[in-house]
């Protein structure tokens, strides 16, 4: 099994262990302060400092957080190798008209899941490098708002908005977030690609949350194209179009939980920390724990945690 490690310090090992709290497992190594299986890759935070990231996708996610030490996978051979740089980036891609795609919203134990595809051409690259797009994550709510009102006038894109009515229901099915997330993706990259017709991009760049061959998996029986499109991980520091498509799914997003909690009748946290547990207790309290599905993504662990709230309140 493949596998990368990064040494990392405090205050990363807890950031890398809240960022995974959702897809946590209860039963940890010894030495280990937390460990999460999530589509692809096993990891585990160590006392020490060092996380530890197994499985198909270990070294992709290890970049998420910083430079894994040597990653002891096993040597690719000739046509591994050729697999993977088929599907990475061209060197000049910056400067190429291209679409970009990216996701927020499936960490978050409240709030949908939200897609968006962007287009940004060649020539409005120092147009929407002006209005300030980079990556939404380093990025405050505020900063958001306002460079998306920008944004969504200056290029053409495809917004899907998964409800988590919609999300739950097809989860229940058996169907991963990971295949959701492929979905999503290749619909709003169809959409975007017919609106900018008869104009064709020279790149389609998504932002990599799997193994591109498992992404093409999840997608038999849909329509899609496999011509000029990369994956890359981090790839808003790509190109813009990933950025510009970033920051519309961020601002989607927020509204989106604005109205939740309008609907909840109180603030609805983002993530899936402990407050998110706290809020989906009172939310329980309130509506009855057959309204939940209406705000959550309910597979998440914090339910449970939610309901182990409310009965130690009750007793």
């Amino acid at each position: 099994m493949a596998h990368s490690v990064i040494q990392a310090n405090q205050e990363l090992l807890a950031k890398a262990a809240n960022y995974y709290k959702s897809s946590s497992i209860s039963k940890l190594p010894a030495g280990a302060v937390f460990s999460a299986k999530i589509d692809g890759c096993t990891i585990t935070g160590y006392k020490s400092g060092k996380i530890l990231f197994q499985g198909r996708l270990a070294e992709a996610e290890a970049q998420r957080w910083g430079t894994s030490e040597a990653p002891a996978s096993k040597p690719k051979t000739a046509s591994s190798a050729k697999t993977v740089s088929g599907f990475a980036p061209p060197p000049n891609i910056a400067s190429l008209s291209a679409i970009g795609s990216d996701e927020v919203g499936t960490g978050d134990y409240f709030g949908p899941m939200t897609v968006v595809a962007a287009y940004v051409s060649k020539e409005n690259i120092p147009l929407i490098k002006e209005m300030g797009a980079r990556d939404s994550k380093g990025l405050k709510d505020p900063q958001i708002i306002e460079i998306a009102k920008q944004l969504i006038h200056a290029v053409p894109y495809s917004l899907l908005v998964l409800k988590n009515e919609k999300y739950n229901e097809l989860q229940k099915k058996g169907m991963t977030q990971g295949k959701m997330k492929a979905w999503l993706h290749n619909q709003a990259i169809s959409h975007l690609t017919r609106k900018i017709s008869p104009e064709e991009p020279e790149a389609i760049l998504i932002d990599q949350f799997v193994d591109p061959n498992i992404y093409y998996s999840h997608l038999k029986g849909q329509t899609f194209s496999k011509k000029n499109t990369y994956f890359s991980t981090k790839a808003e520091g790509v190109h813009l179009a990933v950025a510009a498509a970033s920051i519309i799914a961020r601002y989607s997003f927020v509204k989106e939980f604005e109205k939740l909690s309008e609907k909840a009748g109180m603030i609805l946290p983002k993530g899936a920390g402990r407050q998110v547990d706290e809020a989906a207790a009172k939310l329980i309290e309130k509506n009855g724990v057959q309204d939940l599905g209406i705000y959550a993504k309910t597979h998440f662990a914090n339910t449970q945690k939610a309901l182990d709230l409310v009965s130690r309140k009750r007793k």
